[in-house]
């Protein structure tokens, strides 16, 4: 029975992400024989340096270099090149950020924070959820997953059932990281491919926040009490069973909260304050983003009095539990080497924008959000899918007279969500097993929140285009 049960689980899996971006590159190669080559003109900023589209004219064009066999290959080291900004960047602030996980600080705190409600059943969940949310809004997203078996403890420990427990962090995880306030891997990314200083219109997306995090509050709280009420109601109502009958509280680990980690976590505050000012009002980039995580790990290694050897070696752990990630933007930045050398880049913006041009502004919003949910299926890395999507949403765009910073948010909230609900995505699949929870179980209770969740995020899309949500 359990063999059968491993095949079918693999006759189910998808290809690796790798895998899925070279099927990607090899269907650009076979549209460059049958896409016609064109270009917009492009003007020079004179005082940034920085190019833009004349969304006027443009011609088509003959295309005197088309993508050989070499030019395949190659267009993955340059891929990376091309993206080692962002990936050194991910990098660094991956390291620091395990040197705080590792030093028990960010577990210390959750623990603090339930010492603090205890006794409070549905304040622990809620605060639990807030909790995630803000992990997720700042970029965790799988940074999170660890934190989860804790969470579960703490909340199946007060008599409810699994899939409360695991849906008040990962719901958390996921609206955080759709509403993305500073979420560098959405965000950051699709904001310097189009040019908008990173983390503007954070007043928005906290806004977005507060109204998702409202939405799956009454949505985990309902169900909580509904199955707590009546077991029978709970979709793992069978184990739930079982575990009712043990009502001593789950037995976990404590960390304690002393003040250096105090002063570590509120470090982590002033880090995310600090970048997101510097780089909205000091004009901060990929390198002097790198450099203030840079800063934070030597302030952990002197708070913490943790070994400056021992530091370097967990640094090196952390950046490399991203270096998948930091490939696989190198990987996208590839698609977007070939479609540039064949040429189709600009045809694909022109073809959209008249195929959108008559159809109104709401239906062409709904048209790019459902074209991202449905893209994120294949490519569910945000920050790889940002450098395939955004150099054709940004100029599409400006032709459709829909500002950028409304694009930006097009992509975060129709990327976000999906990623803890499409089978494709390996960050779920891993919360899922780690949890011990059926992926079917899940998509049983999730379904119906993430079908409210984007259709708030639709709305607010729409809200953000009648404001002309700006930079800021």
């Amino acid at each position: 029975m359990m063999r059968q049960k491993e095949k079918k689980k693999k006759g189910l899996s998808f290809p690796h992400v790798y895998i899925m971006f070279l099927l990607v590159m090899l269907f650009v190669v076979g549209l460059s024989w049958i896409v016609p080559s064109g270009e917009y003109e492009r003007e020079l900023d004179p005082e940034t340096g920085v190019e833009h589209l004349n969304t006027e004219v443009f011609e088509y064009v003959a295309n005197d270099n088309p993508i050989g066999f070499m030019d395949f290959f190659v267009a993955l080291h340059n891929g990376v090149v091309q993206s080692a900004d962002i990936i050194v960047m991910l990098l660094f602030a991956s390291g620091a950020l395990f040197i705080l996980e590792k030093s028990g600080a960010i577990a210390a705190g959750i623990h603090a924070l339930l010492k603090v409600a205890e006794g409070k059943e549905k304040f622990i969940i809620v605060s639990l959820l807030v909790l995630f949310a803000t992990m997720g809004t700042i970029g965790f997203g799988e940074g999170g997953i660890p934190f989860i078996p804790l969470a579960m403890a703490v909340v199946m420990g007060m008599g409810y059932d699994r899939m409360t427990a695991f849906a008040t962090s990962v719901v958390g995880l996921a609206i955080g990281f759709s509403a993305g306030a500073v979420n560098f891997y959405t965000t950051g990314v699709s904001q310097s491919i189009v040019g908008l200083p990173i983390y503007s219109g954070v007043g928005f997306r906290l806004i977005s926040l507060l109204v998702f995090i409202l939405i799956s509050a009454v949505y985990v709280l309902r169900y909580a009490n509904k199955t707590k009420a009546d077991p029978t109601k709970s979709i793992v109502y069978e184990e739930y069973q079982v575990q009712l009958q043990n009502t001593e509280k789950a037995e976990y680990e404590e960390e304690a909260f002393t003040f250096p980690r105090k002063i570590a976590l509120l470090g982590l505050v002033a880090v995310l304050v600090g970048s997101a000012y510097g780089a909205i009002k000091l004009g901060f980039g990929m390198p002097e983003l790198s450099a203030v995580y840079a800063i934070y790990a030597v302030f952990l290694v002197i708070i913490l009095k943790i070994s400056p050897s021992e530091a370097a070696v967990t640094f090196g752990e952390g950046a490399a539990r991203l270096l998948p990630t930091g490939l696989a933007i190198g990987f996208a930045r590839s698609v977007m080497i070939l479609m540039d050398q064949a040429k189709i880049i600009d045809t694909a913006v022109y073809s959209l924008s008249n195929l959108l041009d008559n159809t109104g502004t709401v239906i062409t919003l709904l048209v790019l959000f459902l074209a991202v949910i449905f893209f994120n299926f294949f490519v569910v890395s945000g920050s790889g899918k940002a450098v395939i999507l955004m150099p054709i949403m940004g100029p599409l765009g400006k032709i459709l007279n829909i500002n950028q910073q409304v694009m930006v948010v097009v992509y975060q909230f129709g990327d976000g969500f999906t990623n803890y609900l499409w089978p494709t995505s390996g960050g779920l699949m891993a919360a899922l097993g780690m949890s011990n929870v059926n992926y079917g179980d899940w998509v049983k209770f999730s379904f119906k929140l993430f079908m409210l969740l984007h259709f708030a995020a639709f709305v607010l899309i729409v809200i953000a285009n009648y404001l002309g949500l700006g930079p800021f």
